[in-house]
């Protein structure tokens, strides 16, 4: 690695450094960690050396803003308020989708002046959450929502670009299953190894996003079968979005409210779905279920390919409004089966049951309710979780959803959409008070380039892409005459479709 001459001016002004002080007092840790970063590489000595080929301008890191999610405090809701409520919790995902693009906008002013995170990003999104956070309480009856601390958010610093991340103008780097274009020459495959290095260091994507599967040890092991073990199959065959059937609708977590997801969703199974539908759209509802008994919603984030181009949503909601860009993968193929419990039979779900798993903002919520998997086809015992897999040469990308399969035996949904179902635990057994049902397995296969920074899921656009805020989306519209065969076949061990 090359040196870079020291600077002349060894430390900033004492009132400079003031500043930066100030500055990160006031956007809490993760502008702490912002505001290190440049006093640090404005300095002489070995803490000032930016890596060999960076300058200040290729240093800059990517941020976003962490919220509390205040849709995870919400274990009940009454029915009479429910509406309200899921209303208010869609306004404070587009308030945060806002102060986002506000931030991102003025990216490089909030960093050669960090204080202005406050006042023009911070404080206004603060004002608005304090209104909505308090019209949530009122309607529940819970003011202690009020006291909780949900309103005030924060910058949080994703990690510096380093050699050979997207965005690294000085070559590729270790790393890259297919060599990064390498024996491509110097036209039409550098150009695209830099549009999708661009693409996805715009998104926030780093090199470090990407994995090589073959360096993954395996990972994955399914508990054995006991005896009363349910082992047979149930699948659907329902297609894999030939018809491209989307929209950034979420008809679970924003019922009602157009764009509630903020990014683009594939549709397989029920086509009447959008966030207005409910059960009795749902249940007249086409389907592209082979068999027409499953009328069910399945749901899924798109998968972009970064380099290739914008796609036709490039200025709608859910797509280039949201910074959700690139071509629109459609799947090589979707799998959607049913499967059993090693140790006990299951039991019919209900009907419009509905079961969201993984978490869109794992990102900034942590890892608690995340559930993504991605791996390659002949690779699929070694699983990833907060990491996309660069594929061999021959080989897909496979994004696998293992859906709650334990039923609280009374509730379709619940006021967080998690509590009311659960999954097994590591011997497969239900907790307490929970039923075993079908679990619903989606395996869904994308032919894409095998280059870090060139494809991404669609997510918030303060989740920044991450693979780790990939998530599934199911509500159950099977027949009762259906649901009984999957069950029947499920727990006498045969397979059937």
């Amino acid at each position: 690695m090359g040196r870079i001459a020291r600077s002349p001016r060894k430390r900033p002004a004492l009132p400079r450094r003031m500043m930066l002080a100030a500055a990160a007092l006031i956007l809490g840790a993760g502008g702490l960690a912002a505001v290190n970063f440049y006093a640090s590489a404005s300095e002489g000595g070995a803490r000032g050396r930016a890596p060999a080929g960076h300058d200040m301008s290729s240093m800059r890191m990517v941020s976003t803003i962490d919220c509390p999610d205040v849709g995870n405090v919400l274990s009940t809701v009454p029915d009479s308020a429910k509406q309200r409520v899921d209303r208010r919790l869609a306004d404070l995902d587009t308030q945060i989708t806002d102060a986002y693009t506000k931030f991102a906008d003025n990216k490089d002013r909030i960093q050669r002046d960090p204080g202005l995170a406050d006042s023009m990003v911070l404080a206004p999104l603060k004002a608005k959450r304090t209104d909505s956070i308090g019209q949530i309480a009122d309607a529940t009856g819970r003011p202690d929502l009020n006291g909780k601390g949900l309103a005030a958010c924060s910058m949080r610093a994703a990690d510096a670009p380093q050699p050979g991340d997207p965005g690294d103008t000085q070559g590729s780097g270790p790393g890259d299953a297919q060599g990064d274009g390498q024996g491509d020459g110097q036209g039409d495959g550098q150009a695209a190894a830099n549009a999708a290095s661009a693409a996805a260091s715009a998104s926030g994507l780093s090199r470090r996003d990407f994995v090589d599967i073959r360096s993954v040890r395996p990972n994955a092991a399914a508990p054995a079968p006991r005896r009363g073990a349910s082992t047979g199959t149930f699948t659907s065959d329902c297609g894999r979005n030939q018809n491209g059937k989307r929209n950034p609708d979420n008809v679970i977590v924003a019922p009602g409210v157009s764009n509630g997801a903020h990014h683009m969703h594939d549709y397989v199974g029920n086509q009447a779905t959008d966030a207005f539908a409910g059960d009795a759209d749902l249940a007249r509802g086409a389907t592209s279920c082979r068999n027409q008994g499953d009328r069910s919603t399945y749901y899924w984030p798109v998968v972009r390919v970064l380099n290739q181009g914008d796609d036709n949503d490039a200025q709608a909601d859910g797509g280039g409004k949201d910074r959700n860009v690139g071509k629109i993968q459609t799947p090589v193929q979707a799998t959607i089966q049913f499967v059993g419990s090693p140790v006990s039979k299951v039991t019919a779900m209900p009907r419009f049951l509905r079961i969201i798993t993984g978490d869109a903002k794992a990102f900034t919520n942590g890892n608690a309710n995340a559930n993504a998997s991605w791996s390659c086809t002949g690779f699929e015992n070694r699983q990833l979780k907060d990491k996309y897999p660069l594929c061999p040469q021959g080989s897909k990308v496979v994004r696998t959803f293992r859906f709650q399969s334990c039923w609280d035996g009374r509730n379709t949904d619940s006021a967080n959409h998690r509590t009311h179902v659960a999954f097994a635990d590591r011997r497969g057994a239900c907790p307490a008070g929970f039923k075993a049902i079908p679990q619903l397995v989606q395996r869904i296969v994308y032919d894409v380039p095998a280059k870090a920074g060139a494809f991404a899921v669609d997510s918030f656009p303060e989740q920044l892409h991450k693979p780790v805020t990939d998530h599934g989306d199911f509500i159950d519209v099977f027949s009762d005459q259906l649901m009984g065969k999957a069950v029947t076949c499920i727990n006498t061990g045969r397979s059937c479709a």
